[in-house]
């Protein structure tokens, strides 16, 4: 029997890079829209962990399905960590991509190209409405640009510039951006601890 996955988000583009790595496992990847009166999770932790681990319990709990939530942001080393917890909404509760990344840039004018260091976190936690989960966790470094380079992905990925590979992160296919991101290395992980959780589910049930 397939098991089902509740993403606790409905940020379209986690979606997808979810749904496309986790293809071939022998899950029912749903989105948070299909869970009627799914309750509204403030992010109100302190760290990435607990707003990760936040969300995917009340989800868990409120929908009764096996939730999975993830936490990133990015954190900036001449922003002594900002936005960081903050990322999504740097510019404000109505923040937009757009309205983020261009208060970064002007909050990093004048910061030589040598001091904009900078790295994305991700945490994410799948939580089983039985009180049982896993985590994990990973970064990906690189440097801020002065401007917007590229047109894919979403959040920072046009700011964010890895020096290894001679691109921002909003200029790199599904597939690179999966083998090379926070997020992408983090749930990497998870796919390959998912079957053994499962599989300690079912010896419990």
């Amino acid at each position: 029997m397939r098991k089902k996955l509740m993403l606790a988000t409905r940020n379209k583009g986690k979606l997808l890079e979810i749904q496309a790595l986790f293809s071939d496992l022998d899950i029912d990847i749903m989105p948070l829209d299909e869970a009627e009166d799914a309750p509204h999770v403030e992010e109100d932790g302190k760290t990435f962990m607990e707003n990760a681990f936040k969300k995917a319990k009340v989800i868990a709990e409120a929908t009764g399905i096996m939730a999975l939530a993830d936490d990133s942001g990015l954190e900036v080393d001449a922003l002594n960590g900002a936005p960081g917890v903050y990322s999504a909404r740097y510019s404000g509760e109505n923040a937009s991509d757009a309205s983020n990344n261009s208060k970064l840039l002007a909050e990093l004018k004048g910061v030589s190209s040598g001091k904009r260091g900078a790295h994305f976190s991700c945490v994410i936690i799948v939580y089983h409405p039985s009180g049982r989960w896993i985590s994990t966790e990973a970064k990906c470094e690189g440097e801020i640009t002065k401007k917007i380079i590229g047109d894919r992905g979403f959040g920072y990925d046009p700011v964010f510039y890895i020096p290894s590979i001679n691109r921002t992160m909003a200029q790199l296919s599904p597939e690179e951006k999966n083998s090379l991101s926070h997020r992408g290395k983090a749930l990497t992980e998870l796919k390959s601890k998912l079957p053994g959780f499962l599989d300690s589910l079912e010896s419990r049930s």
